[in-house]
Formats: structure tokens, C-alpha cells, sequence
């Protein structure tokens, strides 16, 4: 499975609709990593071919979604981007967690295995 682009829409439908909740809710059923990217960022491109990978590792265990910042403009002004990338980990019972930089595959794994799929053995 790859690595999903995220829209604004497909974002409010699937993740958590800002524009009527108050309190974050997250609306999947497995837990979640949003990339926020942009195509000239060298850490962006440097993260992307690792994040793939990850997604056919944990396919059916976590999605990985990727947000164009100069695209979805709106979201990246949501979630305050300042820098890129910025990949936001979403459990399915608690607070996302935002972690700025091109995090290594070695600490990305160590995200997912202890903050994101241990409460969520399928």
C-alpha cells in the first residue's frame, strides 16, 4: 500500500473535520501519519522513499498520508506548519503528536511501535 495525498476534503472526511469539532476526535479506525511536504524540499524528498516503505511494512496496521503544504494551504495553516517536513502521528484513542524534520527511519519506527500500534494490536 502507498502512501496516501490527503486533501482538505478527503482530510475532514477521514481524519478529523475541523471546521464543526471543537475537541480533536480522530474519525479512523487504525492509527495514522500525516507527511506535510513540498515537492522542492530535499528533507521532504530525503523522507518520502522511507515513508513508503513504512507504509507497505504496516500496511493494514497504520495509514501514511502525505499533505502538499503549498497545495493544501489551508491545512498546513491549521496545523501551524513553519517547517518541512513535518509529520504528524496520530493515534486512534489519544492527541496526534507533531514532530518537525526528517526523522530517520530508525526513530519513525520507534514512533510507531510505541506510541501509535501499542494499543492497537489487530
Amino acid at each position: 500500500m502507498a502512501t496516501i495525498k490527503l486533501t482538505k476534503q478527503q482530510f475532514l472526511d477521514d481524519i478529523f473535520d475541523y471546521t464543526t469539532e471543537q475537541e480533536w476526535k480522530y474519525k479512523g479506525e487504525i492509527p495514522a501519519i500525516i507527511d506535510f511536504y513540498a515537492d522542492w524540499c530535499r528533507p521532504c524528498q530525503m523522507v518520502a522513499p522511507v515513508l513508503e516503505e513504512l507504509s507497505d511494512t504496516y500496511s493494514g496496521k497504520l495509514n501514511i498520508y502525505k499533505v502538499d503544504t503549498e497545495v493544501e494551504q489551508e491545512l498546513a495553516s491549521v496545523f501551524q506548519i513553519r517547517s518541512i517536513p513535518s509529520i504528524l502521528f496520530i493515534p486512534v484513542e489519544s492527541q496526534p503528536m507533531m514532530q518537525a524534520g526528517a526523522l530517520p527511519k530508525s526513530a519513525l519506527i520507534e514512533v510507531i511501535e510505541k506510541e501509535l500500534l501499542v494499543n492497537n494490536e489487530n
